[in-house]
This record gives structure tokens, C-alpha cells and sequence, in this order.
């Protein structure tokens, strides 16, 4: 019987699966390249707005807080977006005829909210919750950037969950003071730049960052300057008996400050007086997932 293939079919049949091997391995990494970029995680992108509104402006320019506008930031799971009458308080008397601003003027006399483009849109299946992270020593620039330094907001972080594991599995990498959550241009500690912080327990239900205080100037070299850095929830009661009557109106301020030169030591150190929950402890996928 005549042979139906011949000797180089064999040879074909196995390029074909080399081939069919490439084209899967180099799909994949497409693919796992894919959704890593601005085009899925829109990173980088600035979205039209309605008004170009610029936070450098008002943040780095005017000295605008973020809670300002932002009112809901520390107790809520949304930072929140203000209403027009935030933008009115200064815009019914400066550039009142701007042409920039006529939405915001509409929206102000139609009642009808301005139609912002989210720029830092979770999935609706993920819970994220600022109250937590900013009362837990997490910076806004640690997730959104220097937003000081942008004329248009833009996502500086792509905000899957890759990022946010890296960040919880490591947490003391990110943390600072909470004194200076808001402050864009924070710098870890270092030798040339470092900080002292001091913790003392608090009381049943209220926030563990409240006990911790931290200064980048030096507690020791002056007492009085010492004693205003510490906040009432480090300081003990001391009583004083004046003409046999005992009272309450002085305070100890016998606070052990502890100098860190380095991020790895001041993290460590917060993430236990803040009673950080480990890796370990977070094993529930509704903490994220809702």
C-alpha cells in the first residue's frame, strides 16, 4: 500500500506544534501585558472634564486643604465631590465672568450637579475605604500623587490589585504620621531628615492613631516646644495639692520620644501603634470584595 504521508509530514507535525506552543506562550504574554496598560488601567490618562479644574491651582497656588472640598474624606468610604456651592463661596466674587466657568455657574442656578468624570474609578465589586487608610497613617499622595503638581488630575497609580497586595503586604513602606497626610511633599526619614515619634495607649474606642505624635524637629532641645508637640491623649493628669486642696490641672509630659533615620523603622513602629492588621489577619475576601 502506497504510503499516504511522507517522511517530511513528520517533520511538519512538529513545527506545527512548536509553532501552536509560541503563538499560546505569546498570546498570554500579550494578553497579561494587555491589562496591564494605560489602555485597560487608564494610568496616566486625563479625562475632559466639564471644567478643567486644577488642583495645582488650588492646592500648590491658593493653599486650598483637601479637605476643603474633599469633606467627607476622614469618615466616609468616599472622599466625596463638592457641590457647586463649594466652587461659589470663591466664584460668586472672583472670575465671576469667566467663561471657563459658565457650567459651574449653571450648575449653581439650575441646581443641577456639574457632570464630573471620575478619574479614579474602582470596579463596582471592590469596597476601598478612605476613612481607614488615611486614619491609619496613608498619605492621599501615596495613591493619587502629587496632585499639588497637576493642572489636570490624572491617575498616577493603576489601582489594580496587584498594587493594592504590594502595599498590604508590605504596609509599612507607605505609612507616615498622620499629621502629615495631607502634605504632599512628605519625605521619608534619613539621616539628614529625620523624625521622632512618641505613643502612649488610649483609650477604649478611640482611633490608635491618636496615640502616637511625631515631629521632624528634635523634642530634646527644647522642653517647652516639647510639651506642645505632645496632644492631650499622651498626656497623664498629674495631681497637685495647693492649701490642702488636690487638683487635676497639670500634666506629665514624661513621653519617650524615639528618633527613626529610615522609612523601614518608622513603618515598623506605626504599624504597631496603629495596630495594623497583618497580611495574616486579613483573610476574608469581603474586607475588599462587597
Amino acid at each position: 500500500m502506497a504510503q499516504i504521508f511522507d517522511r517530511n509530514s513528520n517533520a511538519l507535525a512538529r513545527m506545527s506544534l512548536v509553532l501552536t506552543g509560541l503563538i499560546v506562550i505569546a498570546l498570554g504574554v500579550t494578553l497579561d501585558q494587555l491589562q496591564r496598560s494605560p489602555w485597560v488601567t487608564r494610568q496616566g490618562q486625563r479625562p475632559d472634564q466639564p471644567v478643567p479644574f486644577s488642583h495645582k491651582h488650588h492646592v500648590q497656588g491658593l493653599g486650598l486643604q483637601c479637605q476643603y472640598c474633599h469633606t467627607t474624606v476622614e469618615k466616609s468610604s468616599y472622599a466625596g465631590i463638592p457641590p457647586t456651592r463649594t466652587c461659589m463661596n470663591c466664584h460668586a466674587q472672583i472670575w465671576t465672568n469667566a467663561q471657563l466657568l459658565e457650567p459651574v455657574r449653571q450648575s449653581w442656578y439650575t441646581g443641577e450637579s456639574i457632570p464630573w468624570t471620575k478619574v479614579h474609578d474602582l470596579p463596582d465589586f471592590v469596597y476601598f475605604s478612605h476613612e481607614i487608610h488615611v486614619n491609619k497613617g496613608i498619605g492621599c499622595e501615596s495613591c493619587h500623587g502629587r496632585v499639588d503638581e497637576m493642572p489636570l488630575m490624572y491617575e498616577q497609580n493603576t489601582l489594580q490589585m496587584e498594587w493594592c497586595l504590594d502595599c498590604h503586604r508590605n504596609p509599612a513602606k507607605n505609612l507616615r504620621p498622620t499629621s502629615q497626610i495631607y502634605n504632599m511633599a512628605w519625605e521619608n526619614p534619613s539621616e539628614d531628615n529625620p523624625v521622632w515619634c512618641a505613643a502612649s495607649a488610649v483609650h477604649s474606642g478611640t482611633p490608635t492613631a491618636q496615640g502616637v505624635s511625631c515631629t521632624t524637629e528634635d523634642p530634646s532641645e527644647n522642653a517647652a516646644a516639647r510639651a506642645a508637640l505632645i496632644p492631650a491623649a499622651l498626656l497623664k493628669p498629674v495631681s497637685t495639692t495647693t492649701g490642702g486642696a488636690t487638683a487635676l490641672n497639670q500634666y506629665s509630659t514624661a513621653v519617650e520620644f524615639q528618633k527613626f533615620t529610615s522609612q523601614e523603622d518608622l513603618g515598623k513602629f506605626l504599624v504597631v501603634h496603629y495596630n495594623i492588621r497583618t497580611p495574616k489577619d486579613l483573610t476574608s475576601c469581603e474586607v475588599c470584595h462587597r
